[in-house]
């Protein structure tokens, strides 16, 4: 048995220590020290990257004065997550997982750097800030399915779920202190003074992410009986495609996901909403806070997702869920309500988020994990993008309260009819 007390990553046959409550969240996994130290960096990190979340919309919409530039950054962020995604996953399969974290780190820090110097010279370009985006999503392409085939190697199966949750709920929460942070600066200063001090702060807090990941163990590929040597080309690529395209429980928890964030995701409308709806200020960094505020309180209260068996069932209530209350939401006119629906949607989709991770973790093998967490990288950042493109182009030519509306009553028809005419999400029950 391998200790929790130590660095090394845990075998299947760890004690898990007691149950949780049946309410409060389970962070059993944080007696792993690997673990806890690759939870604590992330956390600082995802929350210094939120001011630059928000400033890079505020500064696009800015210069160009319309959401469908706003919605362009989708388009800049997508194409370098569909190749490097599921290139950096078939990489993490083959190599050391902690020197390929590492490697896509340093990427990350440097286009954060290269956003931070355009603003300090005034450079006010909006192509430069759409390559920039596509810069930092390459390596955030490479570095997420990484990060995400680690942690069973870390932690207990029986732990995963928890683990996931701590991980999306510390990610909301950082979502919910970040832009309400970023929303202060942008209201207490001009956006040629607070640009910079939000890049600035997400350039410094990325540090600690690279210390967390230099102090973990080794991540070699486990061993593999297949014939041959490993590689990382496209035949690897399409052997995880085959695998998953074989497996109908996990793809359609990744078509559920797309449906739900293409069509139901309003963040590219926020920078109009905050200004045209409620006077701007910080309206805007309220907007942002509030899906993560709802994830917040849901995964504080996510001790009874453990014990969940039927996660296909709660994967498909929760995304019907999001789908409804985004769509209330827009009709909202007053900024405390539309917050509170966001925020409703925010628990949807923790709790959706959380099982369909635990599933692809548990159901794939390792050897095979990378690249499928790699096609989750595209699943689940594409698809806020595809959503940000479509949110952008229909406010363009039918107004923004429609394209917030439409969205979101059309994402939770179509999740519902998804799961109903291929019934194998529903059946789904975890053995754990």
């Amino acid at each position: 048995m391998t200790s929790v007390d130590d660095d090394r990553p845990v075998k299947e046959s760890d004690d898990d220590g007691p149950s949780p409550s049946r309410w409060a969240i389970d962070t059993r996994p944080l007696r792993i020290p690997a673990y806890r130290r690759m939870w604590v960096g992330n956390a600082v990190s995802m929350f210094g990257f939120q001011f630059t979340a928000v400033a890079v919309p505020v500064e696009m919409f800015a210069l160009t004065g319309g959401s469908f530039w706003v919605g362009l950054l989708g388009v800049a962020g997508l194409v370098p997550l569909l190749v490097f995604g599921l290139w950096g996953g078939a990489v993490a399969d083959v190599v050391d997982r902690r020197k390929l974290l590492l490697a896509s780190s340093a990427l990350m820090w440097l286009s954060t750097l290269g956003l931070l110097g355009q603003a300090l010279l005034g450079l006010g370009s909006p192509v430069l800030l759409l390559v920039l985006v596509a810069l930092q999503t390459s390596a955030f392409a490479v570095s997420s399915p990484t990060r995400q085939a680690i942690v069973p190697r870390l932690v207990p199966k029986a732990l995963v779920p928890a683990a996931n949750t701590l991980h999306f709920t510390t990610f909301q929460a950082t979502m919910v202190l970040g832009p309400l942070t970023a929303g202060v600066i942008f209201a207490s200063w001009d956006a040629d003074l607070a640009l910079p001090i939000a890049y600035a702060v997400d350039a410094v807090l990325f540090t600690v992410s690279v210390w967390a990941t230099l102090r973990l163990p080794p991540v070699p590929p486990e061993p593999d009986d297949s014939p041959g040597p490993r590689t990382a080309g496209l035949r690897s690529i399409a052997v995880g495609i085959r695998y998953l395209a074989t497996t109908p429980v996990l793809l359609l928890s990744f078509a559920i996901d797309v449906i739900a964030m293409m069509l139901a995701m309003p963040r590219a409308l926020f920078p109009e909403i905050a200004e045209v709806r409620f006077g701007g200020g910080a309206a805007i960094g309220w907007l942002f806070a509030a899906i993560a505020i709802g994830s917040v309180l849901g995964g504080l209260t996510s001790g009874w997702i453990g014990r969940v068996r039927r996660q296909g069932v709660a994967l498909v209530v929760a995304v019907v869920g999001w789908g409804v209350a985004v769509a209330l939401a827009g009709l909202a006119g007053q900024l405390w309500l539309m917050v509170l629906l966001l925020a409703v949607a925010g628990a949807a989709d923790l709790v959706s988020a959380v099982f369909r991770q635990s599933m692809l973790q548990v159901y794939a093998p390792d050897k095979l994990r990378g690249r499928l967490q790699g096609v989750n990288t595209v699943v689940v950042a594409g698809g806020p993008r595809l959503g940000d493109l479509r949110a952008g182009m229909m406010a363009a030519a039918f107004g923004v309260s429609f394209s917030w509306v439409a969205g979101g009553v059309l994402a939770a028809v179509l999740a519902l009819a998804l799961a109903l005419a291929f019934p194998t999400l529903l059946r789904y029950r975890t053995t754990g």
